[in-house]
This record gives structure tokens, C-alpha cells and sequence, in this order.
């Protein structure tokens, strides 16, 4: 009998973008999730990390988490769920799963490495997963985030060959406990070499990719490796069996064309004979003007705008969110109250505006000819001028010099 997994990661529960809350979406998702549980006859769901979006989630984000838990063992009886925590989560607060729901043996959290007297103990990183008979059919090592007290600090190499380390000896931890017939499964949230970033919504796991390990850091006995971290849903080096589940929703606007979903695998004996992604539904779309390319005239901008399909009738947390990309050669004061007008009574959120200027791309240190100086020295007058004239090309007009002395001297004045 196979035993079927669904692989998911980096839901961020809790998200916001530019101030607009994700929760109806995170909903729908959840939803989706636990239908998708049905449909496929899961056996076990491993969520490889970032359960929420922050160490302290808001009260909805962790009821969402909650009543998933619940209703998928109320959907599906025989479900285990395997959970480690990411950079975002607090392993105390995973780690801190209500008890009676530990004593069910369906939930294991791993939201830190435990440790006793300094020392890792790996044999609570290695859990079994059983199919609905309850027989052991898989071994998984499930390795959380690693943070600096279980890797050590030092340079990018010392890094990560403490990393390698570490999956190692759980993997072997794993593979003692494997019988013939019975799968090595991994769960990891880290950054492989090789692999595709979202630079605006991931942060890092060290300064730079001073965590990225090899992919070879699973070995090929390993018959599914579940990833959390990147958001774009991708398989690693290659190899069908070692991928990142990807983020459930865009968490920015640039991963809105982003596969978010979830990967069904199926194990028989040692080895995966199939995995699927499995795309979930877009609930919310975003939208950028210009629609692609880099950033458009004003006119043509605000007659796109003014372009988009009236308000409906359906709830407000539904409507599209929209980024604005404006390119000017002058300063706009009235530029936001613009964008704001012709999108009045529009079916649209406006989320973000970015604004381009034909300045002279030089370093804003270079502008002010003295990067040597002490941030303590400089004038504020003369950041202001440097940065308008590189990114205007010229000197600002008087009315606008004066302007920012009088905000100035109000600043000054408020201050004393």
C-alpha cells in the first residue's frame, strides 16, 4: 500500500502586504488545503516550516492553524502531520502545541532542535509515518531552521559544513530506524545552491548565502526530500525528488506568477514513484501598471488606471491589490493624489507606488563628495541637495529649497 504525503511549506499565516492583511486568502487556502487532503487520500502532511510570518503571529493567524489541525483530523482520521519551524517561527510557541493534541500521536512539531545539556538530541528529530493501517512505512529526519547555537558561528565554509554536518547525522539517525521496504524521508528549511530567490520577500538565512548548502546533502537513498524557504515551488539539481513546496500565496509582488501550491508525493517500499505538484487557486489577484516592463509615463499610467473594470459587488478584502509604476523626470507632489483619484471606485486596493527617476544613477556617497566624512557632519541640506541632484539631474527649484528649509527650521524648532 503506498502511502500518500502532501508536502507544504511557507504558509505565512499572519501576512501582510503593504499594510493589506492576507487573512482571506490564508482562509480560502486552508480550505483548499483540506480538500485537497480528501481528494488525494493523504496520508500524512509534512509542512516544512514558516507556519506563520512571525515569532508572534496575531491571534487569527494561529485560530487558522488551529482549526486546520482540527478539521483535517475530523476529514481524515487516520492523518499524521509533521511540522518543523522556519526562520519566521518561533520555536517556542510551535514547540508549545496544546498537549492533548501531542497525546493523539497524529502531531509531531519540531519547532527547534531539542537539546539536553548543550547537546543536540537527534533521536527527537526522527518520527515514523504510518499508513492507514498503522504500519510504518517511512522514517522522516526533520531538521528545523538552524539558527547560530546549532551551527556555530565562523565564516561561509565553517557554515556550511556545520550544516552538512548536522543533516548527516540526523539522516543516519533516520536511516538506524529504517527496515527493509521502509522509506528515508527529510524535512529541512534552508537555503540550497542552485536555487531560484524572491529577493524582496525571503530573508536570508545568514548575511548573503552563507547557509547555502549542496543539494547533494541528501543522499540517494533519500526518497523524498521536503524543502521550506524559497518561495517559488522548484525541484533542486535536477532531481524529482528533492524539491521546495513553494509559498501557498504570492508574498509579494514579485512572486505573483509564482506555481504557489503544494506536492502530492506517493511512497511504496523505499522509493517515491510519484511526485506531483498540485497548483492551488489564486483568491486574490495582483495587479501592476504598467503590466510589464519597467516603469511607464505618467499619462499613459494614470489612463490605465482609469482603464480598470468598476468596483463590484463582493467583499472588499477580495479585490485586487494593485502596484503602481510611474517613471518622472521632475518631482510630482501631487503624484499620489493622482494615482488615488483614478483609481476612485475602481475594483482595485492600491497596494504600493514605485517611482522612477531619470537621475544619474550615481551612488548617493559619490553625490556628496566626502564619503569619508562622518554621518555626524554632514548637513542635512546638503543630503537633500546631493540626493535631488542625482536623482533629478539638476539643482531643485527655489520654491522647493525653501520648502524643505522650513521644514527644517519646524523640525529644529520642535525638537529644542
Amino acid at each position: 500500500m503506498a502511502l500518500r504525503v502532501l508536502h507544504t511549506s511557507d504558509w505565512h499565516l499572519g501576512h501582510a502586504l503593504h499594510g493589506f492583511g492576507r487573512t482571506y486568502e490564508h482562509e480560502r487556502l486552508v480550505a483548499w488545503l483540506l480538500d485537497t487532503l480528501q481528494d488525494e487520500a493523504i496520508d500524512a502532511v509534512l509542512v516544512s516550516g514558516d507556519v506563520f510570518d512571525a515569532a508572534s503571529p496575531p491571534l487569527e493567524a494561529q485560530q487558522l492553524w488551529y482549526h486546520f489541525l482540527v478539521e483535517a483530523w475530523r476529514r481524515v482520521p487516520h492523518l499524521q502531520v509533521v511540522v518543523i519551524g522556519g526562520n519566521h517561527d518561533s520555536p517556542a510557541r510551535l514547540d508549545a502545541t496544546d498537549p492533548f493534541l501531542r497525546a493523539m500521536e497524529r502531531l509531531h512539531v519540531i519547532g527547534g532542535v531539542p537539546r539536553a545539556e548543550g547537546k543536540p538530541l537527534l533521536d527527537r528529530l526522527v518520527l515514523p509515518l504510518a499508513d492507514r493501517a498503522g504500519k510504518v512505512q517511512a522514517w522522516v529526519a526533520a531538521v528545523p531552521f538552524l539558527r547560530a547555537a546549532d551551527t556555530g558561528a565562523g565564516t561561509e565554509d565553517a557554515v556550511a559544513a556545520s550544516t552538512r554536518r548536522f543533516y548527516a547525522d540526523v539522516l543516519a539517525a533516520a536511516r538506524s530506524r529504517c527496515e527493509e521496504g521502509q522509506a528515508l524521508v527529510a524535512m529541512g528549511h534552508l537555503y540550497l545552491v542552485g536555487t531560484q530567490v524572491s529577493s524582496l520577500s525571503e530573508r536570508q538565512l545568514f548575511v548573503g548565502n552563507q547557509s547555502a548548502v549542496s543539494h547533494e546533502l541528501f543522499p540517494d537513498d533519500v526518497a523524498y526530500a521536503a524543502l521550506g524557504h524559497l518561495h517559488l515551488a522548484q525541484r533542486v539539481g535536477g532531481r524529482e525528488h528533492v524539491r521546495y513546496a513553494g509559498s501557498l500565496l504570492p508574498l509579494s509582488f514579485t512572486e505573483r506568477d509564482y506555481p504557489h501550491g503544494a506536492v502530492v508525493v506517493a511512497l511504496e517500499g523505499n522509493r517515491a514513484v510519484e511526485v506531483r505538484p498540485v497548483r492551488a487557486p489564486r483568491f486574490v489577484d495582483l495587479v501592476r501598471v504598467p503590466e510589464s516592463g519597467s516603469a511607464g509615463a505618467l499619462d499613459p499610467v494614470l489612463a490605465a488606471l482609469r482603464a480598470l473594470p468598476p468596483r463590484g459587488d463582493g467583499p472588499d478584502a477580495a479585490r485586487p491589490l494593485v502596484e503602481v509604476r510611474v517613471e518622472v523626470e521632475r518631482p510630482e507632489p501631487t503624484l499620489r493624489f493622482r494615482v488615488e483619484e483614478a483609481l476612485a471606485g475602481k475594483e482595485a486596493r492600491f497596494a504600493k507606488l514605485e517611482v522612477k527617476t531619470a537621475g544619474t544613477g550615481e551612488a548617493l556617497g559619490e553625490a556628496l563628495q566626502g564619503a569619508l566624512r562622518p554621518v555626524s557632519e554632514l548637513l542635512p541640506e546638503e543630503v537633500f541637495l546631493a540626493k535631488y541632484v542625482r536623482d533629478f539631474g539638476g539643482a531643485p527649484p527655489d520654491e522647493l529649497l525653501s520648502d524643505f528649509r522650513a521644514l527644517l527650521e519646524t523640525v529644529r524648532a520642535e525638537g529644542a
